[in-house]
């Protein structure tokens, strides 16, 4: 048991995978509010699920009374992490960085109030005006090779014999820097991040530490990862965006409402707000009752990242579409004409196709060919492709496998 209601929280959540001296930072946010941040990566124009546990730390710390730094790579994106890549990252302009950060922000909202304690800072600011000599000089000299060569990151891109450049080397100097920096000019004392960015993190501690002779933390998090173990965020369709603008609101509740039976308990942890003994309830459930588990959690998580109205509009849709099998406007909607249909002018590849609920005509003729099509939740597995049986029919519903949805109405 901690002493601060932050750490107790996060601890009791599942959030925390390593930490460096936990009993002092305890000790500390037992006592006083700090100042804490977690970097983003701005190399797209939002954020995906991928990076939802850091965002729901950064609440947390927040909703404690602690002052939360969100910080932007503006200047670190310029180069790359190596954490996690096989290859040097294409390198991408200042003007398009800025724009993905202003981007960001819009989908950030939700998490944390700018108004208050919470600040957005992008490392450009300091890192743009570093001199390259000076910055050998009070950086470089304090930050070992061989320390850097244990660490992950670096380890197994050598052992893959994948080039690994100075520039990405460099990564790890400016990211132990922005540490410092936010150490010396914001009081910062913690900094937070995934379990893949431990060996920079720590660089940041050894670095405050050999400048200031103070002392600073680490707190990193597990790696959430989809089934195949690629991290969490993508999926073979495309990303999980947070911004409503990148996927729909209905999309991105059914991603949650999707969720595998055996992950429901830890998401409800880890990503929504809801009490832990209430967790505890509703990941007990089991066979169909679960589902009702999975429309809390995907309910939660989409109030928490677009907003309630986001979240009962989501939540209306799909009970129309499972429960009521009715039409819902915001749902993928065209509208044919029905004596295309009788003709036989359009197919069930050509909607499937116009609908995007595939990427290709051949993967349309595939998903049907193997049964993953439904048409009005009824299987279809014929080899022509004609709709002509459903022309008298208002309206159509297609499906693609259990999780895309779309509708024809005939005119």
């Amino acid at each position: 048991m901690y002493k601060s209601e932050f750490i107790n929280e996060i601890n009791s959540r599942g959030f925390i995978h390593q930490s460096s001296d936990i009993e002092s930072i305890d000790q500390i946010m037992s006592k006083q509010f700090i100042t804490a941040y977690i970097g983003f990566d701005p190399t797209s124009d939002d954020l995906h699920v991928g990076s939802l546990l850091q965002l729901m730390l950064l609440n947390w710390l927040e909703y404690y009374g602690h002052k939360p730094i969100l910080l932007m790579g503006g200047g670190t994106a310029l180069i790359g992490d190596p954490s996690g890549k096989d290859a040097l990252r294409k390198f991408l302009t200042i003007d398009k960085i800025k724009k993905n950060i202003l981007s960001i922000k819009s989908s950030l909202k939700y998490f944390l109030d700018f108004k208050k304690n919470a600040k957005i800072l992008n490392n450009y600011e300091w890192l743009s005006s570093q001199n390259y000599i000076d910055f050998l000089r009070k950086v470089g000299a304090k930050v070992t090779i061989n320390k850097m060569l244990t660490y992950d990151s670096v380890k197994l891109r050598l052992d893959r014999e994948q080039p690994l450049t100075f520039l990405e080397f460099n990564y790890m100097l400016l990211q132990a820097y922005d540490f410092l920096h936010l150490y010396k000019n914001y009081n910062c004392i913690l900094q937070l991040g995934g379990s893949d960015q431990w060996g920079n993190i720590i660089n940041g501690i050894e670095l405050i530490r050999k400048t200031l002779n103070k002392p600073s933390f680490a707190i990193t998090s597990p790696l959430i990862t989809n089934a195949d173990g690629t991290k969490m965020g993508k999926t073979k369709d495309g990303a999980i965006w947070i911004n409503k603008k990148k996927l729909s609101n209905f999309d991105f509740f059914q991603y949650w409402r999707n969720t595998k039976d055996h992950n429901v308990g830890n998401y409800l942890k880890l990503f929504t707000k809801i009490e832990m003994n209430e967790i505890k309830k509703l990941s007990e459930l089991k066979g169909k009752e679960i589902n009702e588990s999975k429309k809390i959690l995907a309910y939660e998580i989409t109030k928490i990242c677009r907003g309630k109205n986001a979240a009962n509009q989501a939540l209306k849709s799909s009970s129309k579409i499972f429960e009521n099998n009715t039409i819902d406007e915001k749902i993928n909607t065209k509208i044919i004409s029905k004596n295309k249909i009788i003709k036989d002018q359009i197919n069930l590849v050509d909607i499937i196709e116009t609908l995007s609920l595939v990427k290709s005509r051949s993967e349309a003729k595939r998903v049907i060919k193997s049964g993953g099509v439904k048409i009005n939740d009824i299987k279809i597995n014929q080899l022509n492709n004609s709709l002509k049986e459903f022309a008298k029919k208002n309206e159509i519903k297609i499906s693609v496998g259990k999780k895309k949805i779309g509708f024809i109405k005939l005119s």
